[in-house]
């Protein structure tokens, strides 16, 4: 069946794919990579099921959008989960968690045989996901097909970074999210979901300028590295957008200023918690404030108009099953991304 032959008037269908759309991976343009993991999640852990929650709440969704209401016809699809993936993260997501259970206990890890064997369990399943996640992308943009990670939590996007580097020499990120993720292995993770912007800077010389928008929770280490990056990171600070819409600056002003700082090759990296968490109250670490729906994908929407081009995506920290509301505006925001990512085709 093709877009032709399919009703998108007709009652949602639990098919097993993307909104009960009626493409198979050969005939779509945009491919869904789910990455069921959250290892390192050191707050609430639960994202792992994330792609599981937004698969099944994306049957609520209709495929109606004002600014892109025909792009749908291109092909969305998502693929199954890969049962491997998500049984190696329930195997060492045990181990890690033990690990950060002594951290805050009070523990010295970094001194402890024990933890540090397992710390080196964690960092090296860490790093055959991320050649994973790498292989499985390269293969899709080898294809000329767009792809959209759906994790679980913000570790998992780097291996898709760095094929998407590959391909795009001079490439920004616009990272939304209530936290910098720019601590140096973070208690004792090489790939923790807190270090994930730290290691797309220092692993991956293509990405030229990290744009934050969102930012509400940073320790003074990140600081010193916004600081100390010669410009190639630019923070806006939740805390400074209020004070200028209070002020009165309208929100279509600022999203040029944030916009201005990227270079015409965009990747957008969406953490949800970015948005304030009345819209996702489960994710593995909610901060109060943040993004209003419409302000994000205002902001989203503005990239395009701005002539720039959004090479890839990624969408994280959604929170599993049974929240049914996360799962919705995680479905609502990856079928955003998607048509985003088919417009520059």
């Amino acid at each position: 069946m093709n877009y032709q032959d399919y009703n998108p008037n007709a009652p949602g269908v639990r098919n097993g794919r993307f909104m009960g759309l009626p493409f198979e991976k050969s005939d779509a343009s945009c491919i869904l990579l789910p990455v069921p993991w959250d290892v390192t999640t050191s707050y609430e852990e639960g994202t792992s099921s994330a792609p599981d929650n937004i698969l099944q709440a994306s049957a609520q969704l209709d495929v109606g959008d004002r600014t892109n209401p025909f792009l749908w016809h291109r092909g969305i699809f998502m693929l199954d989960i890969d049962l491997d993936i998500r049984r190696r993260n329930l195997e060492v997501r045990d181990r890690a968690k033990a690990v950060i259970d002594a951290w805050e206990s009070g523990l010295d890890v970094e001194n402890s045989l024990k933890w540090q064997e397992a710390i080196k369990v964690v960092n090296e399943a860490s790093r055959q996901l991320n050649q994973w996640v790498y292989q499985r992308v390269q293969d899709f943009l080898g294809q000329g097909k767009k792809v959209l990670l759906v994790g679980g939590d913000h570790s998992t996007p780097l291996g898709y970074v760095k094929a998407l580097s590959e391909k795009h020499k001079d490439m920004g990120i616009l990272q939304i999210d209530a936290h910098c993720d720019l601590r140096k292995a973070y208690e004792g993770f090489d790939y923790s979901h807190a270090s994930i912007m730290y290691n797309i800077l220092n692993e991956i010389a293509g990405v030229s300028k990290l744009v934050q928008v969102g930012i509400r929770d940073w320790c003074p280490e990140e600081m010193d590295r916004i600081d100390q990056s010669e410009g190639r990171i630019k923070t806006f600070f939740m805390q400074d957008l209020q004070h200028q819409l209070i002020g009165g600056e309208s929100w279509k002003a600022l999203c040029v200023r944030m916009i201005r700082e990227l270079p015409e090759k965009v990747y957008i990296s969406l953490d949800v918690d970015g948005l304030d968490p009345t819209y996702c109250p489960h994710t593995g670490t909610p901060v109060p404030g943040g993004l209003m729906y419409h302000q994000l994908i205002y902001l989203l929407e503005s990239i395009l108009d701005s002539g720039r081009k959004i090479v890839g995506a990624d969408l994280v920290e959604v929170g599993g099953l049974p929240h049914e509301w996360d799962g919705n505006v995680g479905a609502r925001l990856a079928y955003k991304l998607a048509l985003l990512l088919l417009n520059e085709d």
